[in-house]
């Protein structure tokens, strides 16, 4: 189908781009399955490796259509990332379709990716931070809402979008518990042009995640989702179970309050990749299949509810 941009996919999907876990097999297959394939730049040990990376997905999608080839990387806008200009550089150099800045949106950004015709889209969890975005020219916006995977807001989907659309006409993408077809339907039918999904891609075959990421997601439901600024200062949803592997009491862990308390991670021992981040998509995940597989699924999903709302 055409969608915003005009982009040619089977569905209007954005996989989130997730930190570890959105390696180069994932980016590809999601692409190859008619949705847009994502990665975080800082998944790249260095900016070289990351312009390695994107000359390996840019070969393999070979001479595909423009409008079918579409990746993207996540740049965090911080100015605490030491890579940011390098790494944006290498985006320009390679001229990445889709560009997904977080953690600040900065108006040479959304100038340089638009100077060679891509797409640059923000993270926001709320009005101000949407405004902003807005204010720096970005194509579209990524409204995280509620029960989204890793760092994530507290809004209502349908009252963001709804608040949103009263001062912005650009993209949105819609994350937040997202897992099924079905939930791709209800996010354009309340005012999205993209489903945003990341949890649901976790639980697949080519996810760079270990085997006990993906049985946990299966295992898992919304009870087992916490919401806490603990892991990484900044708040977002994370498995208990994967927080109790690590003698960490889930409920002893302050959501929202600036003065939570702020784990002991020992950066030497690696100990926070385990901590596992998930929306509370999880609880319509029941297995890990290949994305092909996937795919199928979610397109029938859809068009199921498609025809369920033509009903009416």
């Amino acid at each position: 189908m055409k969608t915003a941009f005009g982009w040619d996919l089977a569905l209007p999907i954005i996989t989130a781009p997730m930190f570890i876990v959105s390696g180069r097999d994932l980016v590809l297959e999601a692409v190859n399955a008619g949705f847009v394939g994502t990665f975080p730049a800082l998944n790249l040990r260095t900016t070289d490796e990351f312009r390695c990376r994107l000359e390996e997905i840019g070969q393999a999608l070979g001479d595909r259509p423009p409008e079918r080839r579409v990746f993207g990387v996540n740049l965090v806008a911080h100015h605490s990332n030491p890579r940011l200009a390098a790494d944006l550089e290498a985006v320009v150099a390679a001229k990445v379709p889709l560009v997904i800045t977080s953690l600040g949106a900065v108006s040479e950004i959304a100038r340089a990716v638009q100077g060679y015709g891509g797409i640059i889209l923000h993270d926001v969890i709320n009005r101000r931070h949407a405004e902003k975005a807005a204010e720096a020219g970005v194509d579209g916006l990524v409204l995280v809402a509620a029960g989204a995977g890793g760092h994530a807001g507290l809004l209502n989907p349908f009252a963001f979008i709804a608040e949103v659309r009263q001062f912005f006409r650009g993209a949105i993408a819609l994350a937040g518990a997202l897992s099924t077809g079905a939930d791709v339907a209800a996010a354009l039918a309340a005012g999205a042009d993209f489903a945003y999904m990341g949890t649901r891609f976790i639980a697949t075959a080519e996810a760079n995640a270990k085997a006990g990421y993906r049985e946990m997601l299966a295992r898992s439901g919304t009870d087992d989702v916490v919401y806490t600024a603990a892991v990484s200062g900044v708040a977002g949803n994370f498995l208990a179970p994967s927080l109790r592997a690590h003698g960490i009491d889930p409920a002893a862990l302050t959501a929202t309050n600036k003065q939570a308390i702020k784990l002991d991670l020992d950066p030497n021992t690696r100990k926070w990749v385990d901590l596992w981040a998930a929306g509370q998509g999880v609880s319509a995940i029941a297995d890990a299949p290949p994305m092909a597989e996937l795919a199928q699924r979610l397109q029938d999903e859809f068009e199921a509810a498609r025809r369920r709302i033509a009903s009416l």
